[in-house]
Order: structure tokens, then C-alpha cells, then sequence
């Protein structure tokens, strides 16, 4: 028997990109037991899409993000507190029914017929399979291009966790890094976590466009002192990102702003640890050939 699998999409701003996500989900080959449409304050015409969009589909529900007010007018203010994990939160707490997978699925992506039905057959094949997506492709210089990831990351745009998994790894942390978080607590628990190669989904908003460049390596760069990054793999990643991307310089400013602030840091000590264990001398040659796309994740 195959699993089940429903879905959550946190969505701000989001009309256009409903009406092209729900033609990809009609048209799955495994069709979803559930998809939840939390609209998070949008100022267009998200919800009266998503509501459109449930007129006639039973499966299909909406409802508005009590984390509506972490935005404050300001999108990076509102990805620093977790604004898309408290939607995310509230929609999964709507289920009716329990699933076997339940996934975080961004509205501005695409995909094929096929992509559910091979993905959640990934966690059907793996019973140790805890977190787990698809290979994201971005647009550039007039083509869609993977965008590689390192260390088993599953990028959040359709993020897929087993229910055992999920269980285990909540509550997610309502900040920025919450999806690096939730990653090493699930392989401390035994779990894995991976994306699955030869299965793309087209990511129509490139990462970062909403922060814009800058603001967006300024986030990383808070993200890195938050997750107790090694300072030598801090300094190398941004150099190595600068070669394509200037503004990627700019982490090493946020980084060096919070750590002069002393900001906070990852209060689980388990996690820094494995963190820099990752980010040892002996793991960079595998890692670069990551970035590069050039190996498996």
C-alpha cells in the first residue's frame, strides 16, 4: 500500500503562483489526501485564490497564519522569527487526518505529474528515510540550472517529513535556520535525511529575490554565528559563494555583527557539536564537491 502524504503551503503574495501549484497538484499521479493553504497576511489576492481554490475540492482547505503579525512590514524581520514555520505549524495542526508524510510546499514552485508519487515512493523503499525532497532548479542566463545543496540538506520549498520524523524533531524552532535545526535533530535520532537525485522541482522565485541579494547573505551570516558555524568554514564559504555572487562577502559582515553583539546562539549544545563536526578539514574536499554539484548530497 503506498503512504499517504498531505500538504501545507505557508503563502504570502502568492495568487499567481496558487493557480500554477494547484495545475501541478491536480495533476499528480499520487494525489495529495490533504492540502492546507495558510494565507500569512498577503496584501494581493492570495486568499481569495486559495478560497477559489477550495470551492469543489474537498481536500483542499485555507485558513490565516496567527503569525501574521511577525511580518510588521518587514519580510527579513519576518523570516528572522519563523514567520512561514508558524504557518507552516498552523496548517499541519489542521490536518483532519493523520499522514505518512507531510510536506512544507511552497507556492512558487513546479513540478511534474510523477514528482509526489516517486518522492513519497522514496519513504515507502527507506524506512530510515526522515526528511527528504526533491532537487531544486533555478532560472538563470536563460535556463533552469540545479542549484546544489551540501550535507543531505532538503531545500524547504518542498520539504517532506516521514510523521514518525516530524514528531520527533517539533516543535520546529521559529527562526531563521529552522530547516538546518530540524535536519541534525532528526540524524542524531538515527534518521536521514536527502535529496533524491533525477527528481527536479523549478523553484520560480530564486533564493533570496524577496530579501533581496544582500539581505539575504546578511540572513545566512546571522544564521552561521546562530549555528555556532567554525569561523575558518564561515570565511571560505562566503569566499567560495563570492566567486558567482559578490554580495555573498556580506556574511562575513553579519557574522562578525553578531558575534560583536553577542547575539545568541543555538541553545542545544548537541547540534553546534554537530556542526562543526560537519565542517571539519577532513569533510570540506566532499562538501565543496557538493556545492559544486558535482557529488551526491
Amino acid at each position: 500500500m503506498k503512504l499517504s502524504y498531505a500538504l501545507v503551503t505557508p503563502a504570502r503574495d502568492e495568487a499567481d503562483n496558487l493557480r500554477r501549484l494547484a495545475r501541478c497538484l491536480e495533476g499528480q499521479t499520487l494525489a495529495p489526501a490533504e492540502w492546507v493553504i495558510v494565507d500569512d497576511g498577503s496584501t494581493d489576492a492570495t486568499a481569495e485564490t486559495a478560497e477559489a481554490l477550495a470551492r469543489g475540492r474537498g481536500w483542499v482547505q485555507v485558513l490565516s497564519s496567527p503569525g501574521t503579525s511577525n511580518r510588521a512590514g518587514d519580510p527579513q524581520g519576518g523570516r528572522r522569527t519563523g514567520r512561514d514555520v508558524v504557518a507552516f505549524k498552523a496548517g499541519v495542526a489542521a490536518l483532519q487526518k493523520t499522514p505518512d508524510v507531510v510536506v512544507k510546499l511552497d507556492a512558487d514552485v513546479s513540478f511534474s505529474p510523477d514528482y509526489f508519487e516517486r518522492l513519497i515512493g522514496e519513504f515507502g523503499r527507506d524506512a530510515s528515510l526522515g526528511i527528504a525532497g526533491g532537487v531544486c532548479y533555478e532560472r538563470g542566463s536563460g535556463e533552469w540550472r540545479p542549484y546544489p545543496v551540501t550535507g543531505g540538506h532538503v531545500r524547504g520549498a518542498t520539504r517532506a517529513y516521514r510523521w514518525a520524523c516530524f514528531e520527533v524533531v517539533s516543535p520546529l524552532v521559529e527562526r531563521i535556520g529552522w530547516d538546518g535545526i530540524d535536519e541534525i535533530r532528526a540524524r542524531l535520532l538515527g534518521w536521514t535525511t536527502r535529496s533524491i537525485p533525477n527528481l527536479p522541482f523549478y523553484h520560480h522565485r530564486n533564493l533570496g529575490a524577496r530579501d533581496g541579494t544582500r539581505g539575504a547573505w546578511i540572513l545566512e551570516g546571522e544564521l552561521a554565528h546562530y549555528m555556532g558555524y567554525r569561523v575558518s568554514y564561515m570565511f571560505l564559504r562566503a569566499f567560495f559563494r563570492a566567486g558567482r555572487e559578490p554580495a555573498a562577502l556580506w556574511l562575513i559582515w553579519a557574522y562578525l555583527s553578531a558575534l560583536r553583539r553577542r547575539s545568541p546562539r543555538c541553545p542545544d549544545p548537541s547540534i553546534r557539536a554537530y556542526v562543526r563536526r560537519e565542517q571539519g578539514i577532513r569533510n570540506l574536499p566532499v562538501r565543496m564537491r557538493q556545492a559544486l554539484g558535482k557529488s551526491t548530497p
